[in-house]
């Protein structure tokens, strides 16, 4: 095991006993009739495929061990925590990405994911086009539209139905990784403190989530950011500090983190009906059963040093025990991780793992 094995947030996020690729699902009906799905590249599922940027994932060795390879567009080997987490809740199929759902599949459900997205519209600009959390709200928009039309334009069945749905949010990694950490490219880190920019950008968070409380969302799972400083990109760029992750930058995590927990517990006392939680990255890699993961610092595949640098590299071969590792790229989880992280925000390891519950309580509410 190498010297970061027993780092925090490498353990937590693999704090499952993972031994198999396929877990036991909840089987019959779904335990919601529709699951809407906000983010940025850990749950994009094809959005980006076709705009044009450098952040997209439909290429070998991405989608090695998905059913229909790499075109799918999932940053991962295989299926992503978003895929998992439909699976728990009892959906049959995949929920479809915006850019290829259409009619009555919608009903179900709509996947918005997008790589390099952030919460602020500038995010990610440089890797290209991306589709920031207020176009994915214009996105939402379009599609209840298109709901109450397949519901005889009953607009009351159609609320109803929103009402049910689960809705999960994966937002704000990128705002620090594309953006605030990347003076060269963005100036928010010579406008802001780190304490100011964390109340800048989760006041705009807020500010989407009522929106989205609008368009009838009333179950929202909102993930707050992990440790970003773990990440093989940034302790490459900025080097270890002795926990042997980047302290400054899980600092900067911590900042919005705090604030967020405040802005949840506004929305759920302010906004009719509103049931939000807030699943906990920094917990859900803080500890946990054994598990089979020996690389925990390193990724599975090779990864490019141009343009999309931290990205795997188009046409290498990955590593072969990919069950054995945390990251695939430099940047994102491998399936057996995804997995991890998707069955603790479905139930909670730890009393932490969720505020103030976790998306299974969430959803029998």
């Amino acid at each position: 095991m190498s010297s970061c094995g027993n780092i925090v947030w490498f353990i937590l996020i693999i704090s499952i006993v993972i031994i198999s690729s396929k877990p036991n699902m909840v089987e019959g009906e779904p335990q919601v009739p529709c699951y809407f799905i906000f983010g940025d590249s850990v749950v994009d599922n094809g959005n980006n495929n076709n705009l044009l940027t450098t952040a997209k994932a439909n290429y070998f060795p991405y989608g090695i061990d998905f059913p229909t390879g790499p075109e799918n567009g999932r940053f991962s080997n295989g299926r992503n925590k978003a895929d998992f987490i439909a699976e728990l809740v009892g959906f049959d199929n995949f929920i479809p990405p915006f850019a290829t759902a259409r009619g009555p599949e919608i009903l179900k459900g709509v996947n918005y994911g997008s790589g390099v997205a952030g919460i602020r519209d500038e995010t990610g600009y440089r890797w290209g086009d991306r589709i920031s959390m207020n176009r994915q709200l214009l996105n939402h928009r379009v599609t209840t539209i298109r709901i109450v039309s397949l519901l005889g334009n009953n607009i009351t069945a159609a609320k109803s139905l929103l009402n049910k749905c689960l809705y999960t949010v994966d937002m704000g990694n990128n705002d620090y990784l594309n953006n605030y950490l990347q003076p060269k490219y963005y100036p928010s880190s010579l406008l802001y403190t780190p304490e100011k920019y964390a109340d800048v950008l989760v006041q705009q968070f807020s500010r989407q989530l009522k929106t989205l409380h609008s368009y009838g969302a009333r179950k929202v799972a909102v993930s707050n950011i992990g440790f970003l400083g773990c990440l093989p990109e940034e302790t490459r760029v900025f080097g270890r500090n002795a926990s042997g992750c980047v302290d400054f930058i899980n600092n900067y995590v911590q900042l919005f983190n705090d604030k967020l927990k405040l802005q949840i517990d506004d929305l759920n006392t302010n906004l009719p009906g509103a049931r939000f939680i807030i699943l906990n990255q920094t917990s859900i890699s803080s500890g946990g059963p054994p598990n089979d993961f020996t690389v925990f610092d390193s990724p599975c595949c090779i990864v490019s040093d141009t343009i999309a640098k931290g990205q795997c590299k188009e046409g290498e071969i990955p590593c072969s025990n990919r069950n054995q590792y945390v990251f695939y790229d430099n940047f994102h989880p491998t399936e057996v991780a995804n997995l991890a992280i998707a069955r603790r925000s479905y139930n909670a390891f730890l009393p932490s793992d969720g505020y103030p519950t976790d998306i299974n309580r969430l959803i029998q509410t």
